[in-house]
Formats: C-alpha cells, structure tokens, sequence
C-alpha cells in the first residue's frame, strides 16, 4: 500500500516511518510548513531545522521526500479563528483545528492527489474497526495519548489514516529511532503552540491584538491593580497578576476567576480551588461524535477538559448541536474556547467546544469596579 507520512523532523515520525517500511508499505514523506518565518521569527521557528531533520531522515530510510507550504490554509483554517477567540475572551486550542483543518483536511486530499491510498503521522493514538465502524483508540503510552487533539476527526479520516507507534511507549520509540540509526533519535520532542515556539505568548499575541489594559478586581469589584488585555490571561491562571501582599487578606496567592471582555475587567480572587473557579456543569457547542452520532441523548461516560487530566466522570446530554457534561466531582477552571472530550473505556467518543459552566462566576452580576477603601 502506498502511504504518505507527514514527516515532521521529530523523533516520533522517523519511527513511523521505520514501522510503516518494516510492514511493507511504499512509504512517502511530506514536510507540511504550516507557519510562513519572518522577522518576527528569528531564533524561535524551527521549521528549517526540522525540515532538514526530516530530509536526513527520509535519505537514511530510502524513501522519497516532498515539502509542501500549507502556511495560508494554515492561516484561514486555523490562525484567523485563533485571534477571533482570544479576541473575545476565550482560549481556543489551535492544535485541535489544525489536526482537523490541515493535517487531517488539506494534507490528506494533497496526499490522495500523489496517488497515496493512505496517510500516516507520529501522533500517538490508535484506530480500530468495530461493529461497522472506525474507533479511535487511546495510545499503549497513556502520558503521551493525544487522542485529546484528534477528538475532531471522523470515521472519512480514519478510514484513510495509520497511527503506526500508537502501540509503543516513548522510551521503545527512542530505542528504536537509536538502533536504526536515525539521526532524530535524541532530539527533543517540541511543545507549545506551533507558531509561537519558545516565544513569550503574551509578546506574541500582542503583535496582532494591541494591549488594551484595564482594571483588575476581585468579584466583589474591589481595583486591585491593572491587567495589561483581558486577552492575555485564562483562568486559572497564577503567574504574571503582579499582585502584592494586601491588608485584610490572607496569604495565598491569586488567581484568574474570570473576565468582562466588553468592559475590559479581569477577575482575580485568592485560593487554587475557590468557589468562583469550581463548577459541577458545563455546556458546550459544535459538537463532533467519532463515531457520526452520538451514543445517545443521555449516556455516562468519562471526559477531560484539558489534555494532561485525569478522566472525570460526568453524564453527557445531547440537544443536536449543544452539549451538557455533568460531572460527579466538582472541576476547577473549566475555560471556555477549549475543547471538552469524551471517553467509554479506550475509544474516544469526540468532543465539543467548551462555552459556559455553572462556575460561581458565571452568575455574578455586573459590579462596578470600587477602588479599596471608597465605598
């Protein structure tokens, strides 16, 4: 079977590429750019390197290599809706886009152009066929499954897609990379947002939304400093609210609660798990089921509303295209633009995108902002 791989110069990849030959496939290798380097760029995109990674990569194997420059679907698919959600307040996850815009959309119609039958890419995540059906299974590695990212494809994709080290741990996927020799077997495994790199996000993002601060308060609405752009913050969030040890408070530190996009205030109040980032009940849109349909109007399952959590269990009610999680256990910052998923067991079922929760926050009238001391 001829496949084409998206190559990416990282370790994982090469090793896809290793298994797909050892299973006797007619493998091809395609370098997506996805993020068009400028100025701006210097000394934090990879992209070259790891295009030259992959080309060493490909030559090492034997097998023929492509380059393509998906920057302005990219752009379109992805980055356009990216600064829309933060524009509004929200904190979108690119990765789950671009698996569905670009790697999954625009990389698997180019491939089937070259005449590939299938593609192939390192994620780690597994696909089975059951009871009629493709499934998409968690990884053998359960520390790197990244079937949270890939909850937006369906059963078109799968039925066109291999995961080849879905059913290997990291450590065999180095030892592996190092015994045949490939020249990525060491190479550190990228994180954060693709075109960002090791940037700082909040000088990134300012370079195409303006800083607009504005004031910080506590629910209550009491000023306790400036925020630099509502934009720039999620709640959660601990780290860079500059705020000092204050009379009649307690010494634990602050975090984001919430924000007032159309007033430009964002919200801060003491404590990792207080009430007004706690929520029972979340509601969600845009909804994707792997499998073409939900299981039910009503069914329990497990979900995550971030990549690195642990399952929470929840009972899910579906109104066509609006979604309610209710979760047994009470969940802490459950951030709207993000993407809540969904699990029986091994499969994931999909996912939606998370709008609103039942967060004390949620409720709060509007308060006017009051400096301390006034009344």
């Amino acid at each position: 079977m001829k496949v084409m791989l998206g190559i990416s110069g990282g370790v994982d990849s090469s090793v896809a590429a290793l298994r797909l030959l050892e299973d006797g496939h007619d493998v091809e290798g395609l370098f997506m750019q996805n993020w068009e380097e400028d100025d701006r760029d210097a000394g934090t995109c990879t992209a070259e390197t790891d295009r030259k990674d992959a080309v060493s990569v490909c030559g090492r194997l034997g097998i023929p290599f492509h380059g393509r420059n998906f920057a302005a679907e990219y752009w379109d698919g992805v980055f356009e809706h990216f600064l829309a959600e933060y524009r509004a307040g929200r904190t979108p996850n690119p990765d789950v886009l671009c698996n569905r815009e670009i790697k999954f959309r625009t990389f698997l119609d180019h491939a089937l152009s070259l005449g590939a039958e299938k593609i192939a890419t390192g994620h780690y995540a597994r696909i089975d066929r059951h009871q009629g059906a493709w499934r998409l299974l968690r990884a053998v590695d359960r520390n790197k499954d990244q079937t949270y990212f890939l909850h937006a494809l369906g059963q078109e994709q799968l039925a066109s897609t291999i995961f080849p080290i879905g059913d290997l741990d990291k450590i065999e996927v180095r030892r592996r990379a190092a015994e045949a020799d490939l020249p990525t077997h060491a190479k550190k495994d990228s994180t954060g947002i693709c075109f960002i790199g090791e940037r700082d996000f909040r000088s990134f993002l300012s370079q195409y939304i303006p800083a607009r601060p504005g004031l910080m308060c506590t629910p209550q609405g009491e000023v306790l400093g400036e925020h630099q752009g509502v934009m720039y913050y999620t709640l959660g969030q601990r780290n860079g609210l500059n705020i000092g040890g204050r009379r009649n408070a307690s010494g634990d530190p602050w975090y984001v609660v919430g924000k007032r996009v159309s007033e430009n205030v964002l919200y801060v109040a003491q404590g990792g798990d207080n009430k007004w980032l706690m929520c029972r009940t979340a509601q969600a849109s845009q909804p994707n089921w792997i499998a073409g349909r939900p299981p039910g109007a009503g069914f329990r399952c497990t979900a995550k509303v971030r990549y690195r959590q642990n399952d929470q269990d929840c009972v899910v009610e579906v109104d066509g295209d609006r979604v309610t999680a209710r979760f047994d256990q009470p969940q802490r910052a459950v951030t709207p633009g993000q993407s809540i998923v969904f699990y029986h067991g091994q499969a994931c079922l999909g996912g939606a995108v998370i709008e609103a929760t039942d967060a004390a926050f949620g409720s709060l009238s509007q308060h006017t902002p009051v400096e301390a001391g006034q009344t």
